[in-house]
């Protein structure tokens, strides 16, 4: 009766018998730790420089780019939600004002008595919000403001930007009247806040 043939034994390199047993929870890496893969990184910096005399308008409490600070750009903002977290501040979109030159979408100047805001770059995303109104909410109360502007992540400290910091990626800049709807009547006491805000 012919021999059973002999099952050779199969012996795995210590290195590769390890990377087997930790395979399996190292897939389980990102369930357990979640990574922000969407994210908004900073693109660059731009390195500040003294305003000319009589240049940055600092109506509203605006900061003024100073020398040799390095400052982030942005190309992106966070992710929209139902409830987007942001930075409420405050801006002059009136001619003269802190902001600079005539807003983005439509190349005049608007009142700072109706409410209307400028948007970070990500989130002004080239100009399709325009005229598009998006409510904004603090402390109980909210608002609804139209966009007409955009508070530039990617370029600052110079003549168009009124010689102003590039804008970080989670801004609504505000009107005067969007601060008053929500309940401050002296934004300038208060610089900014935390808010949320969804588009209509």
């Amino acid at each position: 009766m012919p021999k059973e043939p002999k099952m050779r034994s199969i012996t795995f390199p210590a290195s590769l018998l390890l990377l087997l047993i930790l395979l399996p929870n190292y897939s389980n890496v990102s369930e357990a730790r979640p990574t922000k893969l969407g994210a908004c990184r900073p693109s660059g910096t731009i390195t500040g420089k003294t305003p000319p005399p009589g240049q940055c308008n600092q109506e509203n409490d605006s900061d003024c780019c100073k020398a040799g600070e390095k400052y982030k750009t942005y190309k992106c903002s966070p992710s929209i939600t139902p409830e987007t977290r942001a930075t409420l501040t405050i801006n002059s979109f009136e001619k003269g004002g802190d902001g600079g030159g005539p807003s983005e979408c439509d190349d005049n100047y608007h009142s700072n008595s109706i409410p209307i805001v400028a948007l970070s770059t990500g989130w002004y995303d080239g100009g399709s919000r325009c005229f598009n109104n998006i409510t904004v909410r603090y402390n109980g109360r909210s608002v609804q403001a139209m966009v007409v502007d955009e508070c530039d992540s990617t370029m600052g400290c110079d003549d168009d930007h009124d010689y102003q910091p590039p804008c970080p990626n989670n801004i609504v800049d505000g009107s005067k009247a969007v601060w008053e709807a929500l309940g401050i009547s002296d934004p300038d006491d208060v610089g900014s806040i935390e808010i949320t805000w969804s588009e209509d």
